[in-house]
């Protein structure tokens, strides 16, 4: 690394992980997140105002999910994501243009844990590499299920993909929140039905759901690795495509096992984002949203969203059952 970017980075952390101290890396996150409410107004404001937004619950069709009001979330829901706009812009993930007071937890010397200032959750935090590199999870699967062991039984790690979520695509990142708070980690438990096993991982879909998802479980490292290479293979084959599919995956470590939350994509806004005037709804899924906690940054889409039109905006964006029974037939 050259020498301006290491005393960057120096500058930047608050403690190491691993380090010389017994600590896990959850107790390390929350003193994180505690130093830089008390230090960094920006953070400060952003958990001041999310302790002010509303949040209702929408029943549908054998399922429930929640809708936050949000407003701070607009910079993330009305990013411009397109390769224009992100050639004009700083990257904000990059060492150098991070706010003066943000401080982190440089992760096995390659990954910076910050606190996210626009929080959606109690504890949000961003797991940003320290290089700026484009968002791409397949070379890193490994670090996604260390993490999510390093972080248990704290946090769950979730990821958005480069054309379905991601507010910053050209910069590798994860993001964590409190285990169980996205609601499709607590539906999982019963609603699964089991489909195959695959080298020891079991894999399953969710019932009555009102949208497709793909579980892979497991306790042997080598074994899960495999078998998300194999969706991430199915799923390019079937699209026709030498890129990352479209997908959102959310990550949990519990019992000496792993749990993967797969929703593979389609299309990355519903159609009632780009409308015009009173049309438009600015909602933007990615994995939070996608697994049952929709965020609305504008007032009047958080009272005007009911369960037709959430249902609809799922089944948009996500792939059907026909797609879903096709990725587990190849895996």
């Amino acid at each position: 690394m050259e020498p301006l970017k290491r005393t960057l980075l120096n500058h930047r952390i608050l403690t190491r992980y691993p380090s010389e101290s017994t600590e896990r890396l959850p107790e390390l996150c929350h003193a994180l997140l505690h130093q830089q409410q008390s230090s960094w107004p920006e953070l400060t404001a952003g958990y001041a105002a999310l302790r002010d937004v509303r949040v209702r619950e929408i029943q549908s069709d054998g399922y429930s999910v929640y809708i936050q009001f949000n407003p701070k979330r607009i910079v993330s829901s009305g990013a411009r994501v397109d390769p224009k706009s992100i050639s004009e812009r700083k990257c904000f993930l990059c060492l150098q243009n991070l706010p003066v007071e943000q401080k982190a937890i440089l992760y096995r010397d390659a990954f910076l844990v910050l606190c996210n200032p626009v929080p959606i959750f109690d504890k949000h935090l961003t797991i940003a590499h320290i290089e700026h590199i484009p968002q791409s999870i397949e070379q890193f699967i490994p670090v996604f299920l260390e993490l999510a062991s390093a972080m248990s039984p704290s946090f769950t790690i979730f990821y958005n993909g480069p054309k379905c979520g991601a507010s910053a695509p050209d910069h590798m990142h994860f993001q964590a929140c409190p285990t169980g708070t996205i609601p499709v980690e607590r539906e999982v438990p019963v609603r699964r039905v089991w489909r195959k096993t695959l080298d020891a991982v079991s894999i399953c879909t969710l019932k009555w759901f009102g949208r497709e998802v793909i579980v892979l479980e497991g306790d042997d490292t080598a074994a899960v690795e495999l078998a998300f290479v194999r969706l991430i293979d199915a799923m390019k084959h079937l699209v026709d495509t030498t890129e990352e599919p479209m997908l959102n995956v959310l990550c949990s470590y519990a019992d000496g096992g792993w749990r993967l939350i797969v929703f593979p994509r389609r299309k990355h806004r519903p159609d009632v984002y780009s409308k015009e005037g009173d049309e438009r709804v600015m909602i933007s899924p990615a994995s939070v949203d996608i697994g049952g906690l929709l965020v609305a940054p504008i007032e009047e889409d958080f009272n005007r969203v009911d369960a037709k039109m959430i249902q609809s905006i799922y089944d948009e964006v996500l792939v059907d059952r026909d797609m879903v029974d096709r990725i587990l037939v190849l895996m």
